[in-house]
């Protein structure tokens, strides 16, 4: 008997090699995307000194991805949506090559910023076109799970970013921290290669009405014995703006994965974009500062490492409130423990970047999960730039909080955004554990 005639649903065919692949394909962006985002905080200083930037310029520079991230997700969700998961797959890696190569001749804050909003509007494209595809092909099983992998390579990238650019910079060349800003063209390159022969969804295939080419696919990928009988989607085309989406019954889900994407990344990238600035004010000079990045960062992908094994045990709405509240406390005690000894500040601060990992790995989980195929990409970009703006803003503001504030009262609004992320997870955070993607999906359950 063929597998298709046991199961009914490609959502409940065990991995094959095809899904090991696209989850490297996939990965791989998301590896690029932490390295390519984070790699500017291990620069900061030495190219802020060689191009005497300002607090002005620094802030900028450090939020300039982000604040392209906010354009380039709406973009991204709506070209997604229209042209395809396919195409846009192979935009953003192109993007970053481009970009990195071009930051290596920056003379002024002015060209990094622009290089860095760039690189950004392709951040904002893999979100929305990686995401999806992966979410579309997976089984439900291991869609949670797979989701989440993505995040831990995005911190896995970050880690990198650290640590390569570390190793550049120790040449004690006054321009090295020129080649440190070009060195994620090597993955992007890399990264196009991997990518080439990747198949559109059959999903979004389906709701433009391409229902041969959707055959092809799921043939292609699942065996010759599979069709679209075994797809649980419904065959209709659905054209829909951002306002339809907002009142199509689904507002309230975007208000909780705007929010709530919000509240889990503000804190984590004003650390990335000024760990070495933020550890020197919690007291930890030299090499305490350095290495204490690194072993966050790895931290960080320990708590991710950790959620992932959990997402299917404790579920989604439990693993997000959990995460908010720990990480918070977390937070609060680094405020008020700013003048603590070395180790102190090193163990609260991996306490948060463990406990925010669950928050983390959902970031990519509950948008895909929580829409339809016909406006899936659509709000996840729109989660992606609506977070991005807090998190730019969060950014910029950073040194000026820590001039003007002190570390300590940085540390309690880190805090303050962190538990607002709990009460609007307590309130609207629903549970999408064991679902199929179409059940949910559903308004009706």
């Amino acid at each position: 008997m063929t597998m298709s005639k046991t199961i009914s649903s490609i959502e409940d065919v065990p991995l094959n090699g095809f899904h090991q692949l696209l989850t490297i394909r996939s990965g791989g962006g998301w590896l690029l995307d932490g390295y390519v985002l984070s790699i500017i905080g291990v620069a900061m200083v030495q190219l802020s000194a060689a191009l005497g930037l300002g607090s002005f310029w620094e802030g900028m520079v450090a939020s300039s991805a982000l604040i392209g991230i906010f354009f380039g997700g709406f973009l991204g969700g709506t070209l997604t949506g229209r042209l395809g998961r396919q195409k846009l797959y192979f935009v953003g890696p192109i993007i970053f090559v481009l970009c990195s190569i071009a930051q290596f001749w920056a003379s002024s804050g002015l060209e990094l910023f622009a290089f860095r909003f760039l690189i950004g509007i392709g951040v904002g494209f893999e979100y929305t076109a990686a995401g999806a595809l992966l979410v579309e092909f997976m089984p439900t099983k291991y869609r949670g799970p797979r989701l989440a992998m993505l995040t831990i390579l995005w911190f896995a990238g970050a880690a990198l970013a650290y640590i390569v650019g570390n190793i550049i910079l120790s040449s004690g060349d006054p321009n090295a921290w020129r080649l440190v800003l070009a060195s994620p063209a090597v993955i992007g390159a890399l990264l196009l290669v991997l990518r080439i022969g990747t198949p559109e969804s059959p999903r979004w295939l389906l709701s433009k009405g391409r229902a041969a080419e959707a055959e092809r696919v799921i043939k292609k990928v699942y065996g010759p014995s599979f069709s679209l009988r075994n797809l649980p989607e419904q065959p209709a085309e659905k054209k829909m703006s951002i306002g339809d989406l907002l009142h199509s019954g689904y507002g309230k889900r975007m208000l909780f994965v705007a929010v709530f994407w919000s509240c889990s990344v503000i804190p984590v990238f004003a650390v990335y974009a000024f760990a070495p600035k933020v550890l020197q004010a919690l007291n930890l000079k030299g090499d305490w500062a350095s290495y204490g990045s690194v072993l966050i960062t790895v931290l960080f992908v320990v708590g991710c490492l950790i959620a992932t094994r959990l997402i299917n045990v404790i579920g989604r709405r439990s693993m997000v409130i959990h995460s908010f509240l720990w990480s918070g406390l977390a937070l609060v005690a680094l405020g008020s423990f700013s003048n603590g000894a070395e180790l102190l500040v090193l163990v609260l601060f991996g306490a948060y970047a463990v406990f925010i990992g669950g928050a983390q790995v959902l970031q990519l989980v509950y948008p895909n999960e929580l829409f339809p195929t016909e406006i899936r990409s659509l709000a996840v970009g729109m989660g992606a730039s609506l977070s991005r703006v807090g998190a730019a803003i969060g950014t910029y503001l950073v040194p000026i909080s820590l001039q003007a504030f002190g570390i300590g009262n940085t540390m309690f609004a880190a805090a303050a955004v962190t538990l607002l992320g709990l009460l609007v997870s307590l309130a609207l955070a629903p549970e999408t554990r064991s679902l199929s993607l179409q059940e949910a999906a559903s308004l009706n359950r």
